[in-house]
């Protein structure tokens, strides 16, 4: 009389734990030649990603599968209740589950820490780490979803119920859910990073923190402005950072009174001030025309920095120069003023005829 085990008999068990024995040696012969060769290609050629993707991907979701699989196979050969099989098919369902969303969560956080390390970006680390957890939760929701369907429930009253769900929230929580997604635009556009000094609408700032939700601003008159990402996405904002160089344009005025060879000194007059100072690179000076009480010229320079502070000070040398040399010269700047003419016409008419002229200029 053959003996038998819940219900199978001994050469069945040997059958499948042979199919076992087997399947695990090819597995393991597998995993060595084709390990070796794609950890070579990656060691090889470090800078195409692929080949570290492939090597990741074989190693944690390839294997694994495999010896599922292996698993698996040995036991279609045994006879088990309704409920075991429903419990092996639950628990390789959940395994499935457990190594794809391990390994994608592993690729992403491999993959970014690669790229902060090629890049030098080390805050863009600690940025990407909550659309890591968020992305994250949702491959465990939808593994879960995998996972009832396999175990027989009626997922679909589930998600149907989510959808409806869902729709409800979005709209309840558009402002948040629009945040968020400028959130990923900030993160993936780079309109703005850490440190930069920043114009938008009448504010100015330099940022200090970019959260999920809102950026903080600390501004120039010491105070931090908390603005969503939202206002910032939909703003014109001036990035004073990327400025690689800053155009100056400015414009002084002498009186009219001025000599004609003087007036002619005066653009090249200007031209070697600006050259004469480190960090500027001189463009044009120019007699630009006759204003209202002044003849205006107008100058264009670049100082070769973003640094607020350094224009500045270059600018008052080049203002203090200028003052020096107009002062040297005789020649007097432009200012508002007004010149009053009395004519007697005679005395015993006793009348006198006023009239007012501008001949003097603007600053």
């Amino acid at each position: 009389m053959e003996y038998s085990f819940m219900g199978n008999s001994l050469l069945v068990y040997a059958r499948s734990l042979l199919i076992l024995v087997l399947g695990v040696l090819v597995v393991i012969v597998l995993h060595t030649v084709i390990g070796r060769r794609l950890r070579a290609k990656s060691e090889a050629e470090p800078e195409h990603g692929r080949w570290w993707a492939g090597s990741v991907v074989y190693r944690r979701i390839v294997v694994p599968l495999l010896y599922i699989g292996v698993v698996w196979a040995a036991l279609l050969g045994l006879a088990f209740s309704d409920n075991v099989d429903r419990l092996l098919r639950g628990l390789v369902a959940a395994l499935i589950a457990v190594f794809a969303v391990r390994t994608v969560s592993f690729l992403m956080e491999t993959s970014l820490r690669k790229y902060t390390q090629k890049t030098g970006r080390v805050e863009d680390e600690k940025r990407a780490k909550p659309l890591i957890s968020l992305f994250t939760f949702l491959l465990w929701t939808v593994a879960a979803i995998f996972l009832l369907d396999n175990l027989g429930f009626n997922i679909s009253t589930l998600v149907a119920g989510l959808g409806v769900s869902g729709i409800a929230v979005a709209i309840a929580a558009q402002g948040i859910l629009g945040d968020l997604f400028n959130y990923f635009v900030i993160f993936f556009d780079r309109p703005f990073e850490l440190g930069d000094f920043v114009i938008f609408d009448d504010k100015l700032g330099t940022i200090e923190k970019i959260g999920i939700k809102t950026t903080r601003i600390r501004a120039l008159s010491g105070e931090q402005l908390v603005v969503s990402n939202s206002t910032l996405v939909n703003s014109r904002l001036h990035n004073y950072k990327r400025m690689e160089r800053r155009r100056v344009v400015f414009r002084i005025g002498v009186t009219y009174q001025t000599p004609v060879e003087k007036i002619k000194e005066i653009p090249q007059l200007i031209k070697r001030i600006i050259e004469e100072r480190e960090s500027t690179q001189f463009d044009r000076s120019h007699f630009q025309g006759y204003g209202d009480f002044a003849l205006i010229f107008e100058t264009v320079y670049y100082v070769l920095s973003p640094d607020y502070a350094l224009y500045m000070d270059i600018q008052q040398e080049i203002n203090l120069r200028l003052y020096t040399e107009f002062e040297n010269r005789g020649i007097e700047f432009a200012y508002p003023s007004q010149t009053l003419f009395i004519q007697t016409q005679g005395k015993d008419e006793g009348v006198h005829r006023i009239g007012f002229s501008r001949d003097n200029g603007e600053a």
